[in-house]
């Protein structure tokens, strides 16, 4: 009875979906690597995708494909790019640094604002005052949408005691080159191990002393269960920012009014960014405690010492500099401009 019910829930939704399909006079086929269900793809299509069809009137119809099926995360870009799988999607930049060179500025940065809310304005007003990187996406043939913002990162440790300015006979994984340079300048050894459930082993064993990751990745492989002292902040600043662009061949078939409708449901979305990261991080890190976890909230003098033991600043040099040699003239200009930018927000 209960597979009854089940079948019958699926095919009435699968209908419904055909139906709307039909009645839409423009689809845009989405994709996405992540399943539905986290924070982030809930808000894309609980709040942007559902008030895109609402500002339209029904003409535009989002077909949702979740979870790779239609392109990996790694090959999101060119996916989208040339518009034959998917219209519309997800880009990571930091999985596309030579597409994408300027947007790797944003994870170099240890510390960010205090709120969601102070995240979210932060990169509106960068989209909106800097137009590099609209351009960058242009060159990729692609216009971005609608941003998402991720948790922020946590330090995931074995010991309750872990300064982060003297990480000397401790090693630990990162994805990104930045954090990666980051924990060697606080005296860290770095390794480099695919994300997967192995990771938790190894913090078993004492391979790992730790991780340096977002909040809910770590959550995802239960690294908790091994590394229980978890220091975290809203400020501990992760910069992964997920862009929702779209083919910009089908944007500049859109009409005026579609696009403006698509811009109407990017405003509302916007302005719930912000509470929702606040909230959804509060909830993570509760349940997290429950589970066993020891949750340290980082105070802003720890912060500080952060800022200071990653050396950020040296490390951007360097990568300025390599980015001239590869062409990218404006990177230094450009970086300035978003520290400047990230100052004002966090004050």
């Amino acid at each position: 009875m209960k597979l009854r019910v089940v079948i019958v829930y699926a095919l009435t939704i699968t209908a419904l979906s055909v139906i709307t399909c039909a009645r839409a006079e423009t689809v845009l086929r989405y994709t996405d690597h992540e399943p539905y269900g986290n924070m982030r793809t809930k808000a894309i299509n609980d709040v942007f995708f559902a008030a895109i069809e609402k500002e339209s009137q029904g003409r535009v119809h989002i077909e949702a494909h979740w979870n790779g099926e239609l392109s990996t995360s790694y090959d999101a870009l060119r996916t989208v790019q040339d518009g034959e799988k998917a219209d519309i999607g997800i880009v990571v930049p930091e999985y596309t640094p030579k597409q994408l060179p300027l947007f790797q500025i944003f994870k170099s940065f240890p510390i960010g604002p205090d709120s969601g809310e102070k995240q979210a304005a932060f990169f509106l007003r960068v989209f909106h005052d800097m137009p590099e990187f609209n351009a960058e996406l242009a060159k990729n043939n692609l216009v971005n949408l609608q941003f998402f913002l991720g948790y922020p990162a946590a330090f995931f440790s074995t010991s309750p005691t872990t300064p982060l300015n003297h990480l000397q006979g401790t090693t630990w994984r990162t994805a990104s080159f930045w954090h990666q340079a980051y924990l060697e300048n606080a005296g860290g050894k770095v390794v480099k191990m695919p994300w997967n459930a192995q990771i938790t082993d190894a913090l078993k064993t004492g391979t790992l002393n730790g991780l340096l990751v977002n909040l809910d990745s770590g959550d995802d492989i239960k690294a908790q269960q091994a590394a229980k002292y978890i220091q975290l902040s809203p400020q501990l600043w992760l910069g992964h920012v997920y862009l929702l662009v779209i083919n910009k061949t089908r944007w500049d078939t859109l009409s005026a009014e579609d696009k403006a409708a698509i811009g109407r449901a990017a405003a509302l979305t916007q302005r719930q960014i912000g509470p929702l990261l606040d909230t959804s991080l509060r909830n993570m890190a509760d349940s997290m405690r429950q589970s066993g976890a020891s949750i340290t909230w980082l105070s802003p003098a720890k912060l500080q010492t952060w800022r200071q033991a990653s050396r950020y600043q040296e490390v951007q040099e360097r990568w300025v500099a390599e980015q001239k040699q590869e062409g990218v003239v404006d990177a230094g200009r450009i970086m300035k401009q978003v520290s400047t930018a990230l100052d004002a927000a966090i004050r």
